[in-house]
């Protein structure tokens, strides 16, 4: 069993993994927007078959008034694969990769107020505050908390380590393509075979398919 950066080729797999576990689902080219949009965010459990088990679906904030801080869309692990911490490791992949690759501040999600296992996981485990209270927040219209994870701890070793490297004089080092501008670019194209290139973050407000289960019971 491991945690790796979710592919483009695992989100099928996730939508799947969301159907089996959750109430709150998608349609397949909301997963295609955050994977292209944000490829270092989201991650996949799987195990010695490479078969995901579970996953995190994450994202950055766009609002441009805003300090920079991520969001949890969606986390899940299937009922096989509980007790094992996976739902932990999978958030702590994705709120590390949100300080490193965005500098992110702090991470938000939103929880049903009447799951209470998702809740006991987020606050006891993962130390998540509620801040807020969402009224009607979900399709069927159950309030929702939400809930907020300071992440400056994390950018403050990111930070550390930037130094780091700056003082052995490796920022020096010419790049030797323009790879991350051609990651860009290809980003855009297949944003826009989707017709996502001028997208809203929420452009895919949550279906519900079934009116019972947790975000996520660890």
């Amino acid at each position: 069993m491991h945690i790796r950066c979710a592919t483009t080729s695992d989100l099928i797999n996730m939508q799947h993994c969301n159907l089996l576990c959750l109430p709150e689902n998608y349609q397949m080219k909301y997963y295609f927007y955050h994977g292209l949009s944000w490829p270092q965010l989201s991650f996949v459990a799987v195990d010695e078959k490479e078969k995901i088990c579970g996953y995190v679906l994450a994202k950055m904030e766009e609002e441009p008034d805003e300090v920079p801080h991520g969001h949890i869309t969606s986390l899940a692990v299937k009922r096989s694969h509980r007790r094992l911490g996976l739902a932990k490791k999978l958030m702590d992949q994705a709120s590390r990769a949100m300080a490193e690759s965005f500098s992110a501040k702090y991470v938000s999600l939103h929880v049903r107020i009447s799951n209470r296992a998702a809740l006991s996981l987020y606050t006891h485990v993962l130390k998540f505050q509620i801040d807020d209270v969402e009224p009607k927040y979900y399709a069927d219209g159950e309030d929702a908390y939400a809930m907020k994870k300071h992440l400056n701890h994390l950018s403050e070793e990111t930070e550390d380590t930037r130094n780091f490297i700056n003082s052995l004089g490796m920022d020096q080092i010419e790049p030797t393509s323009n790879g991350h501008q051609e990651e860009e670019d290809d980003v855009e194209e297949q944003l826009e075979k989707l017709n996502l290139a001028d997208a809203d973050p929420n452009i895919c407000d949550p279906v519900v398919l079934s009116s019972t289960g947790p975000e996520v019971v660890e």
